[in-house]
């Protein structure tokens, strides 16, 4: 009997860039946050590892031992055959192959190794929002934060991580200011995602997507993780829903997607 897995999209919401170590690894500073749409995993116990990718964003996703999946079942010490629905666009952003894996590792343990799958990969296998420091493994849950109303919007541009960092000009930016519990629009609106501007220049319809989502109602706009998807923050559902329709109309060939994020823990 195959065991239903769910691997949430993550949204940095800020994403500064502080530093880089002496052997490439940037240091970052972000808020992360999950929202309720996402991948999907059916797993259960097998004589070989096997994977199956599905969905409607299945092409171009590697179905062995390449995919994150593979390798955090590996970790665990798990042999498996997985069929994964792949609901979000990969190279987006959104973390969705750091979250496939993550969802692995909480099904069946090895938490510790998650750093050894990629800088994403820890801060997905969170249940809430949390600020991510250094190269991803230093994570302190953020309280306080509630529910947000988000649009999702993806130009249908592949964006490959390290492309966006070798064009990243400044590697040494201020820290994010912690959160104050209050005012979140404003407090977001003062911080950055210092690979925005360089995403940008590789894919410039970023600037359309974000120019779209501002003339759509959005409190704020901005891009998240490396690109290309950025998102909106609306004061309800209800209006990041109308904006969705209406972009939907207006672009059909990008992917766009209302969601919630889960809230802060309480107590």
């Amino acid at each position: 009997m195959a065991s239903e897995l769910f691997a949430p999209v993550k949204i940095n919401l800020s994403l500064h860039v502080t530093g880089q170590r002496a052997d490439g690894y940037h240091l970052l500073d972000s808020l992360v946050v999950f929202g309720d749409v996402g991948d999907r995993l059916w797993v259960e116990p097998a004589a070989e590892m096997s994977l199956e990718v599905t969905g409607p964003f299945a092409g171009g996703v590697p179905a062995d031992a390449r995919n994150l999946v593979w390798r955090a079942a590996e970790l665990a010490g798990q042999r498996l055959h997985i069929r994964l629905e792949k609901n979000l666009p990969h190279g987006a952003g959104i973390g969705g192959g750091s979250s496939d894996a993550a969802a692995i590792l909480r099904a069946f343990g090895a938490p510790d190794q998650a750093i050894a799958l990629g800088a994403d990969v820890p801060v997905c296998l969170s249940a809430g929002p949390q600020r991510m420091q250094g190269i991803g493994e230093r994570l302190t849950p953020v309280t306080g934060l509630p529910a947000l109303s988000l649009l999702l919007v993806n130009p249908g541009v592949p964006l490959p991580t390290p492309a966006v960092f070798k064009a990243l000009e400044q590697r040494q930016n201020p820290a994010m200011t912690p959160w104050p519990g209050h005012r979140l629009a404003a407090w977001l609106g003062a911080q950055r995602n210092d690979l925005e501007a360089p995403a940008r220049g590789l894919a410039p319809v970023i600037g359309d997507v974000l120019a779209a989502l501002r003339q759509a109602g959005a409190d704020l706009g901005r891009m998240s993780g490396s690109g290309a998807t950025c998102f909106g923050l609306f004061a309800t559902r209800a209006a990041a829903e109308r904006a969705a329709a209406d972009l939907s109309r207006a672009h059909p060939g990008w992917w766009v997607m209302p969601t919630q994020s889960t809230p802060s823990a309480i107590g």
